[in-house]
C-alpha cells in the first residue's frame, strides 16, 4: 500500500518532579537575573486576592517576569484581554478538588488550552499531583520550592511549549496525523485543482472491543501504530495515514486507480491477519476491517462514508475491502432487491426456464439452421456430446485408478505435537438438539498437547441448550463458547475464532461431526511434515433413517474415499471440503472465510493455493456427521453446492489459469474441477434437442437408426463409469459401511436410474439462480434437529 509515516519527535512537555524542601517562595535570598532589565515574559497568575497571591506576584517579578493577575471563573476573560506567555496558578483553599477545577477551566478557554499551566500547591501527596497533571496541568511544584527552581520550570515550557496531542499535526507516539489534521490533508486533497484519482481508506479492528474490555482505552492508540507500521512496511512514500479516538487507521492514497488502491488494501488486510501483534505485552491476532470509497466524488462526509464500509466489512471479517455504498448508510432505508416481482417468477419457472435454454433455443438453432442454410449441425454436435460423455467416464476412471496410489500418512509427526484448536461452527436454532452430543465427542479426543474447543455459533435468540453449554464450560475449561453477534454464515463465525484459538494448528468442524478420538494427532502427522492444509474423510453416521441417507453414505464414500485421494494424486493438489479440515493457523488467519461465496470452503482453497500452499487429503482420517434425510434438504444443500462451485469457478478459473504458481498438470486439474463440471450438465442435455431434430428429419423415433456401434460403446462405457466409482467406494470405504455392500449397489442402480439426473438438474437450476441474483444460504436441517422439532411440536399440541 502506498503509505508514508511522517515520524514527529514527542515534545517533553509534561514533566512531573516531587515536592522538593526548600525556602519559601517569598524568600529574602533570590538568585536569579536582574529585575531592571526587560522582562523575561508575561505570567497571568491565577489565585484568589491573598498574602499567597502577594507571594506568588513578588516572586514571579523578583525573577523578571512581567505579572498580570486573574481569578477562578474569570480566567478566560483575561486571557483574551491580555494574552500571557505562561499561566502560574495556586490550588486555592479548596485543596485537590478546587484546583483541578482551575485547571479544567484554564484548558476550557480556547486561547489558553495550548499554553504552559504550572500549578503551585500545598499539597504534597503524589496522588494529587497526579490528578493536577491527569486534568492537564504541564508541571507541579510546591509551594516551598525554591524561586529560582519555579523561573527555570516557566522558561523550560516557554522554551518548550507544550500542546496537547490533538492540536499536533502528527501524533507524537504512532507518527500519525491527528484526525483533525487527516481532515484537513483531505480537505486540501479534494478541493486540489486537477485532482488525479484518489481513494480515501478507513480501518479498524474486529477485536478492539474486547481488547479494550481487557486492557483499557490505551490499547486503541497501540493498535492504530500496529496498523501504520504494517502500512509503513509495504508502502512507497506516496500516502497520508491518520487516526482517531476509536483507534481507526485512516489511509488517504491520493493519485491512484481504484484497482490498484483495492489490491493494494487487500494485501495490506492479509498482511495484518498474517501477524502477531504484541499489544499490551500479549501476542494477538488482529482482524482488520477496511472500508473505502474512491475521492472522485466525495464531500466533507467522505470519512464517515467509508466507516459506513468498515461496519459492512465487521460483519463478515472476511479482510476484503468494502467500497462504500449508498445502502451502507446507517440513516439508509433498507436495501431493495431489484426486479423484486420480476424474480421470484423467474426463480418459480425456473425449471421451465432450464428446459427452454437447454433443449428449446438448441432444438430451434438445429430447426433453423438446417432449414434455412440446409446445415445440419445436429449431427456435429451429437458427437461433441458423445466425445463429452466419454471424456467424463475416463476422468472418473483416472480417479478411481489413482485413489488406489494415494499418498499415505506419514507413520510418525516430524515435530513435538503442538497445542491445538478445534473450532466447531453452529446455527444453534438448528444445531441445538445435537451440538450437545457434538461437544461432548470433542472433549473425548486423545491429543497428547493442550486442546481447546471454540464453539462459535450464531443464534437469533437465547436458547435453553447455551445454560447445557455453558455448565459444560463450567466443568472442562478445553471448551470456550463464543457467540458471533450479527453473524449470519458459517464463514463469520469461523473468522470470529480464527483470532482467539491458541493452537499452532486448527482443526474445522459442522456442529454435527463427531471426530475420531485420533483425528487430531493423524492430522498433525501431516502439518509437521510440511503440509499447510490437511482434508478428512466425511463419513455418515446416520445411514439407517432414510434411502436418502443411504444414498448420501454411498455417495460420500465415492467423494472421500475415491474421488479426493485419486484427485489429490492425479492432478497434485487437494481440496478442503469445509469440516473435518485441518489448517495451520497462520494461514487461516491470512486466507479466512469468504461469507458472500456459498462454498466458502472452496473458495478458501483456491486462494490458499495460489499463495503456494500444500494440501494432502487422508481417507483415514475421519469424522462422522449426519446427512439429509429427505429429499427437500438434499436439494436446497446440493443447490448451494452447485451454485458456490460455479462462484468459485467464475472468480478463480481464470486467475488460476494465468498464476505462475500453479503447474501445467495442476492447471489441468482446474480446468476438470472447475471448467468442465459447470459445462457437462448442459453438454449432456444436449441429447434431448438432438434427437427430436433427428427424428422430425427421419419422419419419426422408429426411423432412427439406434444400433450404431459407436453409439452403442458409448453409452456402455459412460454407464460403466458410475458401477466402478461405486465399486472402488465399497472396496476403499471404512469397514463400518464395507459391510453393507447393499447400500452400495442400491446407489449405483439409483445413481443411473435417476441420482446422477437429479444432480444435473440441481446443477442447471443453480446457474439461473446464480444468473438471477438469488444467493439465499437456505439451512440443511439435522435428523436429530428434525426429530426434536416434531416431538417438540407433539408434546405442544396435547
Amino acid at each position: 500500500m502506498h503509505t508514508e509515516l511522517r515520524r514527529a519527535p514527542a515534545p517533553r512537555n509534561t514533566q512531573a518532579c516531587p515536592p522538593t524542601d526548600g525556602p519559601p517562595i517569598a524568600g529574602p535570598a533570590i538568585e536569579g537575573p536582574a529585575t531592571d532589565g526587560p522582562a523575561q515574559g508575561h505570567v497571568l497568575a491565577v489565585g484568589t486576592p491573598g498574602p499567597r497571591r502577594e507571594k506568588l506576584t513578588r516572586t514571579l517579578e523578583s525573577t523578571g517576569y512581567a505579572v498580570t493577575h486573574a481569578v477562578p471563573g474569570d480566567i478566560g476573560r483575561s486571557v483574551q484581554r491580555t494574552p500571557p506567555d505562561a499561566i502560574v496558578a495556586l490550588d486555592g483553599h479548596g485543596g485537590v478538588d478546587q484546583a483541578v477545577a482551575v485547571v479544567r477551566e484554564i484548558r476550557t478557554a480556547p486561547q489558553s488550552q495550548v499554553l504552559p499551566l504550572v500549578m503551585v500547591t500545598a499539597d504534597r501527596e503524589p496522588a494529587g499531583v497526579a490528578r493536577l497533571l491527569r486534568s492537564g496541568a504541564d508541571d507541579c511544584l510546591p509551594e516551598a520550592a525554591d524561586p529560582v527552581e519555579l523561573s527555570a520550570r516557566i522558561a523550560a515550557k516557554l522554551h518548550r511549549v507544550p500542546v496537547p496531542v490533538d492540536r499536533l499535526a502528527l501524533d507524537p507516539r504512532t507518527g500519525l496525523y491527528s484526525a483533525p489534521h487527516f481532515r484537513d490533508e483531505l480537505d486540501r486533497e479534494l478541493r486540489r485543482p486537477g485532482r488525479r484519482d484518489g481513494v480515501l481508506a478507513v480501518v479498524a479492528v474486529a477485536e478492539a472491543d474486547t481488547l479494550e474490555e481487557r486492557f483499557g482505552a490505551r490499547v486503541r492508540r497501540e493498535v492504530a501504530e500496529r496498523l501504520a507500521g504494517v502500512a509503513e512496511r509495504l508502502g512507497d512514500g506516496n500516502d497520508r495515514l491518520g487516526w482517531d479516538e476509536e483507534g481507526r487507521l485512516l489511509v488517504l492514497m491520493p493519485g491512484v486507480d481504484e484497482e490498484t488502491a483495492r489490491r493494494a488494501l487487500e494485501d495490506f488486510a492479509t498482511t495484518v491477519a498474517g501477524t502477531r501483534f504484541v499489544v499490551a505485552d500479549e501476542n494477538v491476532r488482529l482482524t482488520p476491517a477496511v472500508g473505502w470509497l474512491p475521492l472522485a466524488g466525495a464531500d466533507g462526509r467522505a470519512v464517515e462514508r467509508a466507516a459506513d464500509a468498515v461496519a459492512e466489512a465487521l460483519r463478515h471479517r472476511d479482510l476484503r475491502p468494502v467500497r462504500y455504498e449508498p445502502w451502507m448508510r446507517a440513516a439508509a432505508a433498507p436495501r431493495r432487491r431489484a426486479r423484486k416481482v420480476v424474480r421470484p417468477l423467474l426463480l418459480a419457472l425456473s425449471p421451465l426456464l432450464a428446459l427452454l435454454i437447454g433443449v428449446g433455443v438448441p432444438f430451434a438453432l438445429y430447426e433453423q439452421t438446417y432449414a434455412a442454410l440446409g446445415w445440419d449441425i445436429a449431427s456435429g454436435v451429437y458427437w461433441v456430446v458423445v466425445a463429452g460423455l466419454v471424456l467424463s467416464a475416463s476422468l472418473i476412471l483416472l480417479e478411481c485408478l489413482f485413489s488406489l496410489d494415494a499418498p499415505t500418512r506419514p507413520t510418525e509427526p516430524a515435530q513435538p505435537y503442538p497445542p491445538a484448536s478445534a473450532v466447531i461452527a453452529a446455527y444453534l436454532p438448528n444445531e441445538a438438539a445435537t451440538i450437545v452430543d457434538t461437544v461432548e465427542s470433542f472433549l473425548r479426543l486423545d491429543y497428547p498437547n493442550d486442546l481447546e474447543i471454540v464453539l462459535a455459533y450464531n443464534t437469533p435468540h437465547a436458547l435453553p441448550v447455551e445454560d447445557t453449554l455453558r455448565e459444560i464450560a463450567r466443568r472442562d475449561r478445553r471448551l470456550v463458547l463464543l457467540p458471533v453477534p450479527g453473524s449470519t454464515s458459517k464463514a463469520q463465525n469461523i473468522n470470529a475464532a480464527v483470532t482467539r484459538v491458541r493452537g499452532e494448528f486448527v482443526g474445522i468442524f459442522d456442529a454435527d461431526h463427531h471426530p475420531a478420538p485420533d483425528a487430531f494427532r493423524h492430522a498433525w502427522d501431516w502439518l509437521s511434515h510440511g503440509y499447510d492444509v490437511v482434508q478428512g474423510h466425511c463419513v455418515i453416521r446416520n445411514g439407517d433413517s432414510s434411502w436418502v441417507a443411504r444414498q448420501v453414505a454411498a455417495e460420500f464414500e465415492a467423494i472421500y474415499a475415491v474421488s479426493h485421494p485419486g484427485r489429490t494424486r492425479l492432478y497434485g493438489f487437494g481440496i478442503f471440503g469445509g469440516s473435518n479440515g485441518f489448517w495451520r493457523t497462520d494461514l487461516l488467519a491470512r486466507t479466512r472465510m469468504h461469507g458472500s461465496m456459498l462454498t466458502e470452503d472452496i473458495d478458501s482453497t483456491l486462494r490458499a493455493l495460489r499463495e503456494g500452499a500444500r494440501i494432502a487429503t487422508d481417507r483415514t482420517l475421519i469424522s462422522r456427521e449426519l446427512a439429509p434425510t429427505r429429499l427437500k434438504p438434499l436439494w436446497n444443500q446440493r443447490s448451494r453446492w452447485a451454485q458456490g462451485w460455479l462462484q468459485v469457478s467464475l472468480r478463480h478459473l481464470g486467475q488460476a489459469l494465468r498464476n505462475p504458481t500453479f503447474t501445467p498438470r495442476q492447471k489441468a486439474g482446474l480446468v476438470v474441477l472447475l471448467g468442465w463440471r459447470e459445462i457437462q450438465p448442459w453438454l449432456s442435455l444436449q441429447i434431448l434437442p438432438i434427437l427430436l431434430h433427428s427424428a422430425l428429419r427421419a419422419g419419426g423415433a422408429d426411423r432412427i437408426d439406434w444400433a450404431t456401434p459407436a453409439c452403442l460403446l458409448a453409452f456402455a462405457f459412460t454407464l460403466s463409469a458410475g458401477f466402478v466409482q461405486t465399486a472402488f467406494a465399497g472396496r476403499l470405504a471404512l469397514p463400518e459401511l464395507r459391510r453393507r455392500r447393499g447400500w452400495f449397489w442400491r446407489h449405483a442402480l439409483i445413481s443411473t436410474v435417476f441420482y446422477t439426473h437429479f444432480k444435473n438438474i440441481v446443477a442447471r437450476q443453480s446457474h439461473l439462480k446464480e444468473l438471477l441474483g438469488d444467493r439465499r444460504w437456505r439451512v440443511t436441517p439435522r435428523a436429530a434437529a428434525t426429530a426434536a422439532a416434531t416431538a417438540a411440536k407433539a408434546v405442544g399440541g396435547r
